[in-house]
């Protein structure tokens, strides 16, 4: 409270005392007694809304006990079933949950973690992947600024994501790994990875990679075989010792028939070995007739043009070819989609083959562009365009129907450059990105698609393409989101497929330690977007011919199922549309591969590092009591009592208003009760 306020108090008490004194001390027709009592009561009003006026501000002082935060990590991946250590981590957890020295002591939270990461709501291993990792990162973020000691309850085994190890680098609290599986090494051989293309073309070739690890003493040999079906494609002898444990194994198969192949690469098993599910893997490739060829002509050099080809070229499917537009009328007839990126007047002959071969385009405008030009050429859109720039971002239209698109944070990626002015769609179209600066819509599309006379055609008013890209792995440590959404939009534009009211999208084949997901879009007879229909899916064993329903769930512009439930094998599947007669159908196949049983042993070696660079200590499953008295003796962490501090004004005082109303209530009732009203 400051001088000037302590002098308005004693003002406001002075000026309160005199008009008590005048109004009942100087010449009162009150007796002596009601004289004082009206005085004391009329100084206390006076005074207490002279104080509401000028409004002290006091501090308040509050104090907390803070308990230092106990995070647990529980690995609740499919592994820890696989080597029967499920009933191992429910104790574990259990006896967490019942220490009651262990909770008064800290602030124990509970978190599980396997595909992803999140409060652990019940214990059970069905997770079909293991990402330690982003479990790390995660808590770090939480607990950052704060005394958290980190359990974690785990075999260590990793099978996607950073390197755990190297994250907990720049963990700011301890981690003490809870270790279960078994530690004792047996002899294995197994395929500890293979690589090879989704995709392949028709007559071509397509390699494929094994890499195969030995863990034991004794030199062995054994013979690494590929199969497709009955018949043998590739096989060759293999020999391993202590010291030259691994080996890279190269092999190119050819294609020789259209659809899906499938393949079983087998390291054939040593007869000691314990654990052989990791010896084989089955993969598969689909041979396809011929590739999306895809044209981008261009007369700049642009970082963007790397990022378009890197996108498109993602999918296998599709191949992407360089050209100056003076180069290319003659091979126009050749691509499913020419990529027209920043148009000036050496595409004359370019828009003029175009127009008389009806392809489908896209125009990627930016700074460069020649708007004159592109206007005089084509009707499709128009742009007055100024000489000054503008940064712009883009954001979804939930409402864009020509195909799904899932919204993976488009309005908060840098922005794209482009030439001041409105930019004008002519012809029936979708916007799909409505361009908005600092928070604001222009009313001028980003990104905008349309179809006229079975002609498909787009314009993307932006430069700077490359940035959304690398902004995409920043956010998620890949590239995928931002690829996904260039091939969906490649794909739609280099397809001259009638439209119908009732699309499916779904993969030929599915990893059934991957999501296996069916997207789908239905439309009203106008071609609006119907996100008030009921869609189901009946999936049909081929095998055994069981038949499962599914719902298929709203998300933004189209309905998803997942189907991750279903076992391996292969499926015939048809959509349709509760009371209506629409419906699609086709087929998929779900391969085996469960990534979390080619484990032996718990990663002793790792999670004793982890520890070992955070500042913690590890410990075995049969060890548990050590940690949770090692905890509790630790004195870095103790409960912490904070202060906070609050500057409150007095008008916020309830009690103040309270007063005036209890006393000015008062002297009504000692005037009523004197006769004095």
């Amino acid at each position: 409270m400051t001088a000037q306020t302590v002098l308005y108090i004693v003002i406001a008490g002075v000026t309160s005392f005199a008009l008590a004194v005048f109004m009942y001390g100087y010449k009162t027709k009150y007796n002596r007694s009601l004289s004082w009592l009206f005085g004391i009561l009329r100084f206390i009003t006076l005074f207490s809304l002279l104080l509401l006026l000028i409004n002290p501000k006091f501090k308040s002082e509050t104090y907390s006990v803070e308990k230092p935060k106990l995070p647990v990590l529980v690995d609740v991946s499919s592994s820890i079933s696989s080597l029967n250590q499920d009933e191992n981590v429910r104790d574990l957890v259990a006896k967490i949950q019942n220490d009651a020295s262990l909770q008064d002591k800290f602030d124990v939270s509970y978190f599980g973690f396997g595909n992803d990461f999140g409060i652990l709501d019940s214990v059970s291993f069905l997770d079909k992947q293991t990402n330690i990792n982003k479990a790390f990162k995660t808590t770090n973020e939480l607990f950052k600024n704060e005394i958290a000691p980190t359990i974690v309850i785990s075999d260590g085994n990793q099978t996607f994501g950073s390197d755990y190890e190297f994250s907990s680098l720049t963990f700011s609290n301890s981690i003490y790994p809870i270790i279960v599986g078994d530690s004792t090494q047996y002899i294995d051989l197994k395929i500890e990875q293979l690589n090879t293309n989704r995709y392949s073309f028709l007559k071509n070739e397509f390699p494929v990679e094994a890499i195969l690890v030995y863990n034991g003493k004794d030199a062995v040999t054994s013979r690494f075989v590929i199969r497709q079906g009955g018949s043998v494609v590739h096989s060759q002898n293999v020999s391993f010792t202590q010291n030259n444990n691994s080996q890279t194994i190269s092999v190119s198969l050819p294609s020789t028939r259209v659809g899906l192949q499938r393949y079983t690469a087998t390291i054939e098993p040593l007869q000691e070995e314990k654990n052989k599910s990791n010896n084989s893997k089955v993969f598969a490739v689909e041979v396809i007739d011929q590739a999306t060829k895809v044209l981008i002509l261009s007369q700049l050099k642009h970082p963007d043009l790397g990022a378009l080809k890197k996108a498109i070229e993602s999918n296998e499917q599709r191949k992407v070819t360089f050209m100056e537009p003076e180069k290319a009328s003659a091979v126009l007839n050749d691509y499913q989609l020419v990529v027209l990126f920043q148009p000036d007047r050496s595409f004359r002959a370019v828009f003029s083959e175009i127009d008389k071969l009806k392809k489908n385009t896209i125009a990627i405008t930016g700074l460069q562009t020649d708007w004159n030009f592109l206007n005089s050429v084509q009707n499709n859109f128009r742009k007055e365009a100024a000489n000054a720039s503008e940064d712009v971002s883009g954001v979804l239209n939930l409402n864009y129907g020509s195909y799904a698109v899932e919204d993976f944070g488009f309005s908060e990626y840098p922005p794209l450059q482009t030439l001041f002015g409105e930019l004008e769609i002519k012809v029936p179209h979708e916007v799909l990105l409505q361009q908005q600066i600092s928070g604001f819509s222009t009313g001028s599309p980003l990104f905008a698609s349309m179809e006229v006379n079975g002609v498909r055609t787009a314009i993307w008013d932006g430069e700077g393409i490359w940035k959304w890209r690398a902004n995409a792995y920043l956010n998620a440590e890949s590239f995928q989101d931002f690829d996904e959404f260039v091939g969906k939009m490649v794909q739609y534009l280099a397809s001259n497929k009638i439209r119908t009211r009732l699309e499916v999208n779904h993969e030929t084949f599915y990893y059934n330690n991957n999501p296996v997901v069916v997207s789908a879009q239905y439309f009203d007879k106008s071609f609006v977007f119907d996100n008030r229909a009921q869609l189901e899916i009946t999936v049909v064993h081929s095998e055994t011919k069981k038949r499962d329903v599914f719902p298929l769930l709203l998300k933004n512009n189209y309905f998803e199922v997942d189907l991750n439930s279903l076992p391996q094998g292969d499926y015939s599947f048809t959509v349709s549309v509760k009371d209506e007669a629409v419906s699609r159908s086709g087929n998929f196949t779900i391969l085996d591969f469960n990534v979390e049983q080619q484990f032996l042993n718990a990663n002793v070696t790792k999670l004793q590092r982890v520890a070992t660079h955070t500042g913690g200590a590890s410990y075995f499953s049969n060890n548990m009591d050590a940690l949770i008295d090692s905890l509790l003796k630790n004195e870095d962490y103790t409960a912490v009592e904070r202060s906070q501090q609050k500057v409150v004004p007095l008008i916020d005082w309830k009690y103040l208003l309270g007063l005036i109303a209890i006393v000015l209530s008062a002297e009504w009732i000692i005037r009523k009760y004197n006769g004095l009203i």
